[in-house]
């Protein structure tokens, strides 16, 4: 790895993000009567985008939210304007990645046009309108004139998207978004407002809302031999999800890729640490495979162009074991990156997988983990080492090799590990934070799922009171 090009500037980041922040400050008073400052931030954000396509339609919406008259036309104008500047640094910070690894690039392809979605047979289209409304006055009020009434408003437009699978994604956007402003409220009291993530959930929840903005998935399929590299385990207070990060050797010869496979399921906030396995596991064998150190090989499973493997049990078996380590020594250096679609370019999304060696690793004054690779450093984010699994802080603090995804946080690179090689009695052994996904004789795994099974027990038998009630 060219772990010296990570703290290279990159040519551009710092003008975008800076449009993107002026944009997102305009947010925090809101666009019913905008100030002076608002109106430099609308216009910063016209400037970034000045030479491209968009240019003539961002300038207008920003000179109309400068007076105050910005239409629901208006401010989608503004939205894909902030995304597009998004998008460009997440493509920046990808070729950067892909500098850094070395690792072949994805070719990016412009989409198709969905005729057919962006017709009459838009699926909700009226509830998407009513959803779109809403986030145009929550724009207009400002993150610090919200309050429960306005938040209110979205309550009815979730209800009515739920029941319909092909917005189930809308609908859980603007549910989590909605209940995070609703904990906020009222925002004129707010001492804090979480200025960049209010305004990616706003912008991103927006453009959801148009017809054929999420055209149904047309993946195809691949057979071959899956070895997992490990999971990233993603907890919520009512959700959880695992990702299980791993390289496809395709059986028709053609080189290896990087995939991903996702599973997630909705939990109480009782069922925490190793509990959340008894969650995911049913749902998903590949998670057993992972936590053994096993392979799995793939018959016509289907795929997107991403990477993302729609994962189904009955395309897929148990196969040799397979070292993750090993793995990635001998194959991800060749392994090709996915691709990512338009709007989920965004810096939060890039989750690259890398193997370190050869580091010396050291704590700074604020309690920071950091590597020196070849005589650079690189910031550890401990704190995304789930509790579900039996790989520590200080074990990675003591570890030799590092198995870990790549990401872009606070304007650096970080490095989120997923499992290390460490010495224990004189031995070399690897962690994983997936180990237990599929089980475990451990003494703090078996421990943790009984006092889970125990959690669950006990809430499903009160729900079936309820029920026969």
């Amino acid at each position: 790895m060219r772990t010296d090009l990570l703290t290279d500037p990159v040519d551009g980041l710092d003008e975008a993000l800076d449009a993107v922040d002026a944009f997102d400050q305009a947010l925090v008073a809101g666009l019913l009567r905008p100030q002076p400052a608002q109106a430099a931030g609308l216009a910063a954000l016209a400037g970034a985008v000045a030479g491209t396509p968009l240019a003539s339609l961002v300038a207008e919406a920003a000179d109309k939210a400068a007076a105050g008259a910005a239409d629901e036309d208006h401010l989608v104008a503004l939205a894909a304007a902030r995304t597009a500047l998004m998008g460009a640094v997440h493509d920046a910070l990808t070729d950067r990645v892909a500098d850094v690894t070395g690792r072949p690039r994805a070719e990016r392809s412009t989409p198709e046009t969905d005729t057919t979605a962006a017709g009459g047979d838009t699926p909700g289209a009226n509830v998407l309108a009513a959803a779109r409304a809403w986030l145009c006055d929550l724009a207009r009020a400002g993150w610090h004139g919200i309050d429960h009434d306005l938040v209110a408003g979205a309550a009815p437009v979730v209800s009515a998207m739920l029941p319909d699978t092909r917005l189930r994604r809308q609908a859980t956007l603007l549910d989590g978004f909605a209940a995070e402003l609703a904990a906020s409220c009222p925002g004129a009291t707010l001492d804090h407002v979480p200025v960049r993530r209010w305004a990616d959930l706003w912008t991103r929840a927006l453009l959801l809302t148009l017809p054929g903005a999420t055209p149904a998935p047309t993946p195809s399929t691949v057979t071959g031999r899956l070895l997992p590299l490990g999971v990233d385990v993603q907890e919520h207070a009512t959700a959880v999800q695992a990702q299980v990060h791993a390289v496809l050797e395709p059986s028709d010869g053609t080189p290896p890729r990087l995939v991903r496979a996702a599973v997630s399921a909705p939990k109480p906030d009782t069922v925490v640490g190793a509990g959340l396995w008894q969650l995911l596991r049913p749902r998903m064998s590949l998670l057993g495979a992972a936590g053994e150190g096993r392979a799995m090989e793939l018959d016509a499973m289907p795929v997107t162009a991403e990477g993302d493997l729609v994962w189904d049990d009955e395309r897929a078996r148990p196969g040799e074991p397979a070292d993750a380590f090993a793995t990635a020594r001998v194959v991800l250096s060749a392994a090709t990156d996915p691709v990512t679609t338009p709007l989920d370019r965004h810096p939060a999304r890039i989750a690259v997988p890398v193997l370190l060696e050869g580091y010396g690793a050291e704590h700074e004054e604020d309690g920071t983990l950091t590597f020196t690779v070849a005589g650079h450093r690189l910031a550890v984010d401990t704190d995304r080492v789930p509790a579900a699994g039996p790989l520590t802080p200080e074990a990675v603090a003591t570890s030799g090799a590092c198995l870990g995804l790549l990401r872009w946080d606070a304007g650096e690179f970080l490095l989120q590990p997923l499992a290390v090689e460490t010495t224990v009695r004189k031995k070399t052994v690897a962690v994983h934070a997936g180990a237990w996904a599929g089980g475990t004789t451990d003494k703090l795994g078996v421990r943790a799922e009984k006092a889970a099974t125990d959690s669950v027990t006990v809430l499903r038998e009160r729900a079936g009171k309820l029920l026969r009630a």
